[in-house]
């Protein structure tokens, strides 16, 4: 076949990319006016549409490329020589990592994810360490020349809002007081900013981002949320410098931003930089990259197979009805995969499961669900596996397992970020830690559900606790929309006999959910219920689950604040 073709077949796919990445960006930059005009309901569908182009485009492009080759295409010289013309399309190319996973994509598209071979993908990337250069100045510099209060002024004033402000120069002073209040004497007329040009959206909230550099050339994050009131006049609503509270800001459970990035190699190392425990594969997930994301990980985790010797083994916890987990104890993720056969009372199928983790990545996760990454084809060494796992799966899930001498591959299996099991955690913390959890497993339903997502099974196993000690839900396959649920108060008996008889004196529908019930299966330990009966005993009524109905028909939505209260300029009421 000749050279013209290879070279055809590699700008083919380059411009799909193009295609799909144009789009992203569109959907983007709207992101400013959905945030103007207050249309909160169409966020999450900008969310979830931005997220179905990737797939969308690499499916166009399967075909074309299907279409202009035939059967030719599985010509392991061909694919090789077409490799090697997308790669020096690449060499200037500003997007160059994401277009190496879209290569990635498309290849395992062809083959439906079969005889796939690391020299004819992007495993590692081919241009390690460049950082393309942005179109424009990624981000602007303040000094001060007057005084703090004017450079921040100058900042706000270069904002692209066309909104105006409650009150800027109130704003300023809150920003400058939680400044000195935090950063002490580091902060003075010395100190300078630079900061991300383009705003981050995400849910109700645009976000401020930058540095800021002090006269011992020391540096700390500064990250500023700005809110829209019911008039239509923005404010700032806090300052937050602290690195561990902004990588909650980044968490795996939130939602992804979204940010005009043109280049999104430098902006995700201008991010690294203030955010140093967070990861490249992080990073562009929180971004919206999460398909380069998952590309990042799989190198991440690579990189951590070599520099280690520990065995797989299966995750602490107790065992799910629908999926089995296993783990590196040296390593910060899990792998989840889908059971052959689920327990009888599991009336579901794999289809299904499937679709309800697609459901959290493309909704609204409020900090609350944690995200996964999906692969196919999963090879791990086999001699890292320990003997008790390998037994586990071949028992539970033989139809997805391929074992060799040298590998174990898994058909199909999700990563996610580990986390420790609340059950296991309550039942080892201290009393204030004990009522910590509690009050956060609380909010996490409560959550949830205002953002239409009712998780189903709400027992503790399905739950788990972050290093930053939030409580997050990460058990799929009972998840549903909160407005397909009929929300009931248990109606008295009938007689007295009603109380005693093997089964209920009421009419049980399929989708009915009895909020009393809960205290029932979930609060068997006394110290547990009291605190919940404390902290959270409106989840026991069906009216407080059917105002939040209410509210999500009215698309009154709380905002879902993902810092902490102390950094608040003002303390405001409607919040989650």
């Amino acid at each position: 076949m000749s050279t013209a073709m290879e070279s055809l077949i590699a700008h083919t796919i380059l411009q799909g990319f193009d295609a799909m990445y144009g789009r992203f960006l569109d959907v983007t930059a709207e992101a400013q006016e959905r945030f103007e005009k207050q249309l909160w309901g169409q966020v999450h569908h900008a969310l979830k549409k931005r997220i179905s182009f990737y797939d969308h485009h690499v499916e166009l492009v399967t075909n074309q490329i299907q279409i202009m080759l035939g059967e030719r295409y599985a010509n392991h010289d061909f694919l090789m020589a077409v490799k090697i013309a997308y790669q020096d399309l690449l060499l200037d190319y500003p997007r160059y990592d994401i277009a190496e996973s879209f290569f990635n994509s498309v290849y395992c598209r062809i083959f439906k994810h079969r005889n796939i071979n690391r020299d004819k993908l992007f495993v590692h990337t081919s241009q390690e360490d460049r950082v393309p250069p942005y179109p424009t100045s990624l981000t602007r510099y303040y000094q001060v020349k007057t005084t703090l209060s004017a450079m921040f002024e100058r900042m706000l004033d270069d904002t692209p809002f066309t909104l105006p402000w409650q009150d800027k120069s109130r704003d300023i002073n809150y920003l400058l007081k939680h400044l000195q209040r935090d950063l002490g004497t580091q902060f003075d007329q010395d100190t300078t900013l630079e900061l991300i040009r383009e705003p981050f959206y995400r849910n109700k909230a645009a976000y401020l981002i930058g540095k800021l550099t002090f006269s011992n050339g020391e540096m700390s994050p500064f990250v500023i949320p700005i809110l829209n009131d019911s008039d239509h006049e923005i404010y700032l609503d806090a300052c937050i410098c602290d690195v561990n509270d902004i990588s909650i800001i980044f968490g795996f459970a939130r939602s992804y931003f979204m940010v005009y990035a043109p280049a999104p190699a430098a902006l995700v190392r201008f991010l690294s930089q203030l955010i140093p425990n967070k990861t490249l594969a992080e990073l562009y997930t929180a971004i919206g990259c999460q398909k380069h994301g998952k590309t990042e990980l799989y190198r991440e985790f690579l990189a951590h197979l070599a520099t280690t010797d520990d065995k797989f083994v299966i995750a602490p916890g107790i065992k799910g009805m629908v999926m089995s987990v296993f783990t590196l104890p040296s390593y910060d993720f899990v792998f989840k995969i889908i059971k052959d056969k689920f327990a009888p009372q599991k009336d579901i199928n794999h289809s299904t499961v499937k679709e309800k983790y697609q459901l959290v990545k493309e909704h609204d996760r409020v900090g609350r669900m944690a995200d996964t990454q999906e692969y196919r084809n999963f090879c791990f060494p086999r001699e890292r596996f320990s003997d008790e796992l390998i037994e586990e799966l071949q028992t539970i899930a033989p139809s997805i397992l391929t074992i060799t001498d040298d590998t174990v591959m898994i058909e199909h299996l999700y990563m996610e970020r580990r986390m420790v099991p609340f059950n296991i955690y309550i039942e080892n913390a201290s009393d204030d830690e004990l009522r910590y959890a509690i009050d956060e497993y609380g909010k996490a339903i409560k959550q949830l559900a205002a953002a239409n997502i009712f998780p189903g099974d709400m027992l503790f196993k399905n739950f788990g606790v972050t290093r930053h000690k939030r409580v997050v839900f990460y058990d799929y396959d009972e998840i549903t929309y909160m407005t397909e649920m009929n929300f009931r108060k248990i109606p008295p008996p009938r007689y007295p006999e009603d109380e005693l008889a093997a089964e209920p004196w009421y009419s049980v529908g399929i989708n009915d959910v009895f909020p009393e019930e809960f205290r029932t299966f979930l609060l068997i330990n006394p110290k547990v219920r009291a605190l919940f009966d404390e902290l959270h005993s409106d989840l026991f009524e069906a009216s407080y689950w059917q105002q939040l109905q209410q509210n999500i028909n009215n698309e009154d939505y709380p905002d879902v604040i993902p810092y902490p209260k102390q950094y608040r300029f003002i303390q405001h009421d409607k919040t989650a």
